[in-house]
């Protein structure tokens, strides 16, 4: 265990020293929200600056968990990095395990700061409790997206996966609805993917203080789905080494 939070710690400095990461997760959803969050609209219930607020830090916070491990997993694959740790001492899981561990450490920034900006600037306000339950919503659902990560890294080479897990992500963020409240058919669409459940879950906790049910055990579903992916794809590969 030692050793896998190690590898952990190792890619959590490296992250922080990756302006591109910092740009994408940190910097991209600040902007977008500083620039379109000033609207005189609800979405879901609530003020537009709200919904805003929820679907730029899952964005900044989803995207980390999930652009960026699925290229550098790949890279690692082929450049030998993984084959390597395999002849360590550390357990044969320690890498995902690491990867997993530094995506929902290194996602916190992004969550934080949108919720801050929600706040300060967008005027949200509402009882402690609600911060902390929409931030944990969004946090955990990265979970999703860092399992989702190590399936496709393994599967897919470095010159192939960059736009593979782009049209993934963004799909997940179109029919999700983290840019904008989704309604009639395009809605019942969504409502099978994770992202639409989190931006629901938090924003029925803003306006009602509720958790739907049904959110939870779709985001819960996927989870175990991509979940299995990763194991299923991480023994095969691993087997090929």
């Amino acid at each position: 265990m030692n050793g896998t939070l190690a590898l952990a710690g190792a890619e959590i400095k490296r992250l922080r020293r990756n302006r591109r990461y910092l740009i994408f997760t940190v910097g991209l959803p600040v902007i977008l929200y500083l620039i379109f969050s000033k609207q005189n609209a609800t979405a879901y219930s609530v003020a537009f600056a709200a919904f805003y607020m929820v679907g730029m830090a899952a964005f900044g916070a989803f995207s980390g968990a999930f652009n960026n491990n699925t290229i550098r997993i790949s890279q690692e694959r082929k450049d030998g990095w993984i084959r390597q740790l395999r002849l360590t001492p550390l357990p044969p899981n320690a890498y995902v395990s690491a990867k997993i561990i530094a995506s929902m450490a290194t996602s916190v920034p992004a969550i934080v700061i949108v919720l801050l900006l929600g706040r300060f600037y967008g005027g949200i306000h509402m009882p402690a409790w609600k911060w902390i339950v929409i931030a944990v919503t969004i946090w955990l659902g990265t979970l999703i997206f860092a399992a989702l990560a190590v399936a496709i890294g393994y599967l897919f080479q470095p010159d192939s996966v960059q736009p593979v897990a782009i049209a993934l992500y963004f799909l997940f963020v179109i029919f999700g609805g983290l840019w904008f409240p989704l309604s009639g058919g395009l809605k019942s669409f969504g409502e099978i993917t994770p992202t639409y459940w989190v931006m629901k879950i938090s924003t029925d906790v803003i306006n009602t203080g509720t958790i739907p049910v049904t959110g939870v055990v779709v985001i819960l579903a996927w989870l175990v789905a991509f979940v299995a992916l990763a194991t299923l794809v991480v023994r095969a590969k691993a087997e090929a080494l």
